[in-house]
């Protein structure tokens, strides 16, 4: 391994390891984390105007004079964004204010119209809080520090360069529709005792904290489309110290697998300068899903002064203990609790219930269920076949062009004699492929089962006529040879004949007992 001049500060240049084996660096260090998870609320409309917030529209399509910052435009706030920020609040175990206000984050960037963000500073809506999530069996309680509301920026795309950053590129473009729209921050305190499972930690707090916004049905929590992002802190300290390291902060990883990867790689590149002497510089930095490697970004070493001051031009927020106690009593099932609920209901290992929610399946099953299906009919085919596909193809489950009910319907097809499960995986390839629902496959396709005796008897006695050795054998009392008989009639039929049935009518045409 070479040894590359690790990224000190004040023009200091140290020589040191690029990385350090994680288990050595554990061995040396104790790792502390904090996460910031910024959240894009599903409302309709933007944080302090009327624009629409969807997704994917053109550029530069869903702005007005106020997001747009033009003068003389004023902003109101959204009561659902407060509303839904309050509701996280509460599922997160938060103390709620009874007074909070809006002020005024003065920076200059070009994706900030106004040169300024309205968000929250010293008052946030809501704090002292806690998420619970497990890792291999223990508990750990990951302290929320603060909850609160703000408007997202817009999106600069930089184009030209090799990294399509800002630095090197030939021109950069804005698109102003992300600009308002209504962005949650929660924030956490800092996470000790973690120790070697610490990148484990990390995604499951991430993964936790996702699927309780989802119950919530705050946001659509899509990291692909930036609508949850996270920025990992991670330092180190020295076996037995009691002092925290300095921190670094690697800014908006959007995957679950990467923010374990990215607090991994840290310790590893941070232990590795510490190890050698060098110093860690506090600095945000660049996850790179390609390598899994940080690169430097922009220091924090010296406090940047935003010049906050309370928004003159919004009214404080006041919410009414009654009403904050009437959404307390709204909230739905934590998800932990209602895994556990439905892990019971359906007679699941902890394995395999684990497997389920890595597939994002639990949603899925859940609804197919209650579309009148066994529990375990529900499971073979979301974690079988469907997800065989969703695999192949590099798309998550629940975007899969097929529905619960639809399943549903093919279980029951199923259960009636309709479709053996050869013949229901065609019926599942061609409902992905858009060509209607099971039934309209089924007719389509020509794919029910052949429960008619007389067509039955006559592709059997096609199949005896053509393999007589076979059927002399079972004459002879050689009954395992049927099993070549029923493949026969199996193939003949192209699956559509059901094999228990055949096998009992080949018996009968050859004058055995079964």
């Amino acid at each position: 391994m070479g040894r590359p001049a690790a990224e000190g500060g004040s023009g200091t240049v140290t020589t040191t390891r690029a990385t350090m084996p994680y288990d050595e660096a554990l061995e040396r260090f104790e790792p502390v984390l904090g996460l910031e998870t910024h959240v894009e609320l599903g409302t309709v409309s933007k944080m302090f105007c009327g624009c629409r917030t969807d997704f994917g529209a053109p550029p530069n399509t869903h702005v007005c004079p106020v997001c747009l910052a033009l003068p003389g435009a004023l902003p109101v706030a959204n009561d659902k964004a407060i509303e839904s920020t309050i509701r996280i609040g509460l599922a997160l175990n938060c103390s709620i204010a009874e007074w909070c206000r809006f002020a005024r984050k003065n920076y200059f960037y070009p994706d900030m119209p106004k040169n300024y963000q309205i968000s929250q500073y010293d008052e946030p809506l809501c704090t002292d809080g806690y998420l619970d999530v497990e890792v291999e069996g223990r508990t750990f309680r990951v302290g929320i520090e603060r909850v609160h509301l703000e408007e997202d920026t817009g999106k600069s795309t930089h184009v030209g360069g090799a990294t399509g950053r800002i630095q090197g590129a030939d021109y950069s473009i804005v698109d102003y529709n992300r600009a308002g729209i209504p962005l949650v921050e929660i924030v956490t305190r800092p996470v000790e005792g973690t120790d070697r499972l610490a990148p484990e930690v990390a995604k499951a707090y991430v993964t936790e904290l996702r699927e309780l916004l989802r119950a919530l049905d705050v946001s659509d929590v899509r990291m692909e489309q930036g609508s949850l992002r996270c920025d990992v802190n991670v330092s180190l300290m020295p076996r037995g110290s009691s002092a925290w390291g300095t921190r670094t902060e690697t800014k908006n990883v959007n995957s679950l697998r990467s923010v374990e990867r990215a607090v991994r790689g840290e310790i590893e590149r941070q232990a590795a300068i510490l190890a050698d002497g060098g110093r860690i510089v506090q600095e945000t930095r660049h996850f790179h899903e390609d390598t899994g490697a940080t690169t430097p970004g922009r220091s924090k070493e010296e406090a940047q002064d935003y010049r906050y001051f309370p928004e003159p031009d919004l009214l404080p927020i006041a919410p009414a203990p009654e009403w904050v106690e009437e959404l307390r009593a709204s909230l739905p099932e934590p998800p932990a609790a209602r895994r556990a609920r439905l892990q019971a209901e359906w007679g699941l290992s902890d394995l395999d219930m684990a497997a389920m929610r890595n597939a994002g399946a639990v949603d899925l099953v859940e609804a197919t269920i209650a579309a009148g299906v066994p529990a375990a009919d529900a499971r073979k085919w979301w974690m079988g076949e469907l997800a065989r596909r969703a695999n192949e193809s590099g798309t998550a489950l629940a975007d899969l062009p097929i529905t619960p009910e639809q399943i549903a319907r093919v279980v029951e097809l199923v259960a009636s004699g309709a479709l053996n499960d050869k013949l229901a995986r065609q019926v599942l390839e061609g409902v992905l492929a858009g060509e209607g629902s099971p039934d309209v496959v089924v007719e389509a396709r020509g794919l029910r089962i052949v429960n008619d005796e007389g067509e039955l008897f006559s592709i059997i006695d096609d199949v005896l006529a053509a393999n007589a050795d076979a059927a002399d054998k079972v004459r002879a009392g050689k009954i395992a040879a049927v099993g070549a008989l029923v493949g026969g009639v199996m193939k003949a039929s192209r699956g559509k004949a059901d094999a228990g049935r055949a096998r009992e009518l080949i018996l009968e045409r050859l004058g055995v007992s079964g």
